[in-house]
């Protein structure tokens, strides 16, 4: 796989560019997850023009279309930020980005919940930032999260599987693809797309049973689409135990009395919460290297990111 570009706030990488001249630095995505992706940071506050130190800034008027002031004098930076977000959006075309990590509660970068003062000063956490806003309404297909809702391991397992998913989908489409590559990718992602989105995964697979009647360029968009939409649907412990035991199922002949009782074991401990993922994945993995399974070994459900991040350890 070829190096993950991903947009993240300037301030997350610990660059001093907040408005106090402070930053925001996250260690676990400039420690860990800095090793397997490459950053482009924007910082859309200076970018447009705005000193450091600075006033503060925050939304204010009507949420679904809030203005940015500054706090103490309340100087209206709302169109500068908008013609500046336009120009860098089209420079970002050119990233090739797997997604965006923003800063939350940022008046331009918060994804979501920022705070939008009323005109009499009343704030209400309905707000999305200026550029945040403008950013997924250019790309809807690009995953992003904030760093604060990295914290929470089922969402930060979500993320990092989309972008690294997302990336394996990208190196196919410039690898001169055919209908032949899709269906070998969809038929390597069928149990990972199944932990999202049974219904997705019943959709792309009538699309790619139906390839030859449909125009090339056509059926990758229409792939790509469905693919984005079923990794937004987050995972649940009933979907991946549902996965886990569709796999026991192509171990039927191979595996011995003790082998298969201890797999139910394992599997049901993960569906009771007793264990997170990464315990019955590690088991199904021997079986898949003992018994050479030829199915499962292509299965991107098995290893979808670096088993050095930890990820499924606690969901």
């Amino acid at each position: 796989m070829s190096t993950i570009r991903l947009g993240i706030s300037t301030c997350l990488l610990g660059e001093p560019v907040r408005y106090d001249g402070g930053h925001k630095r996250d260690r676990f995505i400039t420690d860990t997850l800095g090793q397997y992706v490459e950053f482009v940071p924007v910082c859309p506050e200076t970018e447009c023009g705005l000193g450091v130190p600075r006033e503060s800034m925050r939304l204010q008027g009507d949420p679904a279309s809030p203005r940015l002031v500054t706090s103490r004098t309340g100087v209206d930076h709302t169109d500068r930020m908008v013609a500046w977000a336009e120009r860098r959006l089209k420079e970002l075309e050119q990233e090739d980005l797997c997604g965006f990590i923003f800063k939350s509660d940022s008046p331009s970068s918060g994804m979501e919940r920022v705070r939008v003062y009323s005109y009499k000063g009343m704030p209400e956490r309905k707000g999305v930032g200026i550029f945040a806003r403008m950013f997924m309404e250019h790309f809807p297909l690009l995953p992003v999260e904030e760093e604060g809702r990295l914290h929470d391991p089922k969402l930060r397992e979500n993320f990092i599987e989309s972008i690294f998913t997302l990336k394996r989908w990208r190196d196919l489409l410039k690898d001169h693809p055919t209908r032949g590559k899709l269906v070998a990718f969809h038929t390597e992602h069928k149990l990972l797309i199944l932990s999202h989105s049974p219904k997705h995964n019943q959709l792309m697979g009538k699309l790619v049973a139906g390839a030859k009647q449909i125009p090339p360029g056509k059926l990758y968009r229409e792939y790509e689409a469905l693919f984005v939409a079923a990794l937004m649907v987050k995972t649940t412990v009933k979907k991946n135990t549902n996965v886990l035991q569709h796999m026991m199922g192509y171990f039927k002949k191979e595996l011995s009395p003790d082998e298969k009782q201890e797999l139910i074991e394992v599997i049901d401990g993960y569906h009771e919460g007793l264990a997170p993922l990464i315990v019955p994945i590690t088991l199904l993995r021997h079986y898949v290297r003992k018994y050479d399974q030829p199915y499962l070994k292509e299965q991107v459900y098995l290893n979808p990111h670096p088993v050095e991040l930890k990820l499924r350890n606690h969901v």
